[in-house]
């Protein structure tokens, strides 16, 4: 437990502090070298890195035609109506974003669009290492279907059969995606983003990803004209702000549904009360033994932080200095916080708000800024499928009508041909 008044400056940022990501001289190079090969060899530098890194020798990159009805028929009802359910959800939130233009005559004669419209080809990154994640299939294939983004591509590493867990499949289905290959890690974003000769280049990528898909989408970015990716990303975290009325269970629960992502994983707890605090200590203990995952979440709890704060205001301020991806509300009034908590990926209301809810159903994406990043990027929404671009049309008097103010500054600025461009139009 730390208590943050009695901390210097620099231990406060200490306390901060996320888990490394990785060394990252070494990450550069070898996802380079990635990179490079798949630029080089196309679909056999796919074949080979599958081989390596995901243990399984594939023949063909593409799924296989029939491998939709299959995972519809291997899966229970159950299993998918939760995802059908999941689907609705989340399509009905992302459907209430659709933009629809808007035009303003910004001075009479003088008229003024923006437009919105879908991102032609968009790639899907699914991860599958140590789980299956159907529910990232939804999140971004729903607002991609809805958008109409007209090529929807999506990648899943292989498991060790060298086939894709039934429920992705499924869940590709529903979302009317019929593109997939069964290729992971930084050579998936590579293809993506290059093209080889099976899979066609896109336009942007989506998705989390490990170290390796992360600094590819970083890489990519940034040597490829026209490629977008989403955000930038690093491990999942989840800061949980709780006063004297919280229930130290549930404030466990949600910190422990973060750290059984991943070994690098941070949770963090905010309370003005010593009591809570000790209380949730008790719980992390007690039901981090009952996980199938517990290796990783305890490990993933070496990086924790237990924050004894003066009072909630103080609470408020570190939230706002770390920007979680996560936030989570425990408090007597959550909704009075929410005018001063700025900076966060998804925030989640009250004690029957957990953050698994938005994981997977509640309707909201759960693509989410980290690492800090949401204090400049947005949650993934509708937006990031469509670009935005403006229209304008000029009569001639409209024209006449904004002349001087642009000779005045074309002057200012020196650029005579941006002037003679409207004076030429209005002579005689």
């Amino acid at each position: 437990m730390l208590t943050w008044s009695s901390l210097t400056e620099q231990q406060q940022v200490d306390a901060l502090a996320r888990p490394a990501i990785a060394d990252n001289a070494s990450l550069e190079a070898a996802v380079a070298d990635i990179i490079s090969a798949v630029k080089t060899n196309g679909d056999k530098a796919l074949l080979q890195l599958t081989e390596q890194f995901d243990g399984v020798k594939l023949n063909t990159l593409a799924l296989a035609s029939d491998a939709y009805a299959q995972a519809s028929a291997r899966l229970s009802d159950s299993r998918k109506q939760a995802i059908v359910t999941a689907y609705e959800q989340i399509e009905r939130f992302h459907k209430a974003q659709v933009a629809t233009d808007i035009t303003v005559e910004t001075m009479p004669g003088v008229l003024c669009t923006l437009k919105t419209e879908a991102i032609e080809s968009v790639g899907l990154y699914i991860p599958a290492g140590s789980a299956p994640l159907p529910s990232t299939v939804l999140m971004l294939g729903v607002p991609a279907k809805i958008a109409n983004c007209e090529r929807v591509v999506l990648v899943c590493p292989p498991n060790k059969d060298g086939l894709i867990a039934d429920e992705i499949i499924y869940a590709a289905q529903i979302c009317g995606i019929d593109e997939v290959y069964t290729i992971g890690g930084a050579q998936a974003v590579a293809a993506l983003a290059l093209g080889t000769q099976t899979i066609k280049p896109v336009n942007k990528v989506f998705g989390p990803g490990n170290r390796f898909v992360t600094e590819a989408k970083k890489q990519l970015s940034q040597q490829v004209p026209g490629f977008a990716i989403d955000m930038p990303a690093g491990p999942s975290e989840v800061l949980v702000i709780a006063d004297s009325s919280a229930t130290p269970a549930f404030a466990a629960a949600d910190l422990l549904s973060q750290a059984e992502h991943g070994p690098d994983s941070q949770v963090i707890l905010l309370s003005d009360s010593e009591e809570i605090l000790t209380a949730v200590q008790q719980e992390l203990d007690s039901q981090v033994e009952l996980l199938s995952r517990k290796d990783i979440a305890k490990q993933a709890l070496t990086s924790s932080r237990l924050i004894l704060t003066d009072d909630i205001a103080q609470a408020v301020q570190v939230s706002n200095l770390y920007g979680p991806e996560h936030l989570i509300v425990q408090t007597e009034n959550p909704n009075q916080l929410l005018a001063s908590l700025r900076n966060a990926g998804s925030i989640f209301v009250g004690d029957y708000s957990p953050e698994s809810a938005g994981d997977y159903a509640s309707g909201t994406n759960h693509v989410l800024p980290t690492y800090g990043y949401s204090k400049v990027v947005s949650s993934l929404s509708l937006a990031d499928f469509s670009r935005r671009y403006t229209v304008q049309e000029l009569t001639k008097q409209g024209l006449a009508n904004i002349a001087p103010t642009i000779i005045e500054l074309t002057d200012a600025e020196g650029l005579d041909a941006h002037q003679r461009a409207v004076t030429i139009r209005l002579e005689g």
